[in-house]
């Protein structure tokens, strides 16, 4: 799927086809992009505003860093469809013979690693944002608040939603090591968004 073309109508019918992609990884990444636009948001409604200006210095990196996440898991999105294609070629590979059978073995593992990869890099990315947005609703134009809520509810789905595909292509990759240090990053990263997003939510609620 050319997502450079694709008009968001056509994406959400795309997601709710019969086709494995683009599926549950890309509609992460896609959620982490929303999440990061609206931190860039707020961020602009607070530089463009010259009664901001003393939290300027604050949120001019914060507005780099959520435009940067943008981009990158606009990019992730495309790469996990692409990820998960490669699985589904790799598992209809023939398996007749004993050869053919460890060629598929090899090549389903190596695509699982890949397809476990891909939405952990959305997990991560999604996760280092949140961790600005506590000073974003700090120091940011107030009216903007509650966009700023929207954002980290949006970043926290999109971590949890990115470390579900994770943990489902783990099992089909034999590097035990490899699936292990994965786990334990998931399990640090899932709590790590839920402190991040109940800090952002708290600070958001009082300035109402």
């Amino acid at each position: 799927m050319d997502f450079d073309r694709t008009s968001f109508e056509d994406l959400l019918n795309a997601l709710g086809s019969e086709a494995p992609t683009p599926g549950g990884g890309t509609a992460a990444a896609l959620t982490g992009a929303m999440g990061a636009a609206l931190a860039e948001m707020v961020a602009s409604l607070t530089l463009s505003k010259e009664k901001y200006a003393a939290a300027h210095e604050a949120v001019r990196p914060i507005a780099g860093l959520a435009r940067r996440t943008r981009l990158e898991l606009q990019r992730l999105a495309r790469e996990d469809s692409d990820a998960y294609d490669a699985v589904v070629a790799a598992r209809r590979l023939p398996k007749e013979t004993p050869d053919q059978q460890r060629l598929r073995a090899r090549k389903t593992s190596e695509a699982n690693r890949l397809a476990a990869e891909v939405p952990m890099r959305t997990a991560r990315a999604a996760v280092r944002l949140l961790g600005a947005l506590p000073e974003l609703v700090k120091k940011g134009n107030p009216n903007a608040a509650s966009d700023a809520g929207a954002a980290a509810l949006l970043l926290e789905a999109a971590a949890h939603a990115a470390l579900l595909n994770v943990a489902i292509n783990l099992g089909g990759i034999e590097d035990v090591g490899f699936t292990a240090e994965m786990r334990a990053e998931s399990q640090r990263l899932g709590e790590e968004a839920v402190r991040l997003r109940e800090r952002v939510l708290a600070t958001v609620r009082a300035a109402f």
